[in-house]
């Protein structure tokens, strides 16, 4: 079993991170099942990829490691494009 030895600087982002990382995966259409605050996974499952009655509730097992990996990207990006718009506003 795999342990996580990192320590979070924020432990509160975490729910903030992910509600973006469900935003993105239905953005990009990957059907993931679950839903935090806004976001909305309907249109991850409109491409009838998988049945939106067949997706499980936090889980990523039928998701390709690229899926995944551009999702992480997408965050990244996300994440960097924000800091960069919070400095040039300062």
């Amino acid at each position: 079993m795999a342990r996580n030895n990192n320590k979070k600087v924020v432990p509160e982002s975490q729910k903030a991170l992910d509600a973006l990382k469900y935003e993105i995966a239905a953005e990009m259409g990957l059907p993931v099942g679950k839903q935090i605050g806004n976001s909305n996974v309907e249109f991850a499952t409109e491409l009838g990829a998988i049945p939106a009655s067949s997706v499980k509730e936090d889980y990523w097992g039928h998701i390709a490691s690229r899926d995944t990996g551009a999702v992480g990207g997408a965050i990244t990006s996300r994440l960097i494009r924000k800091a960069e718009e919070m400095l040039f506003s300062l």
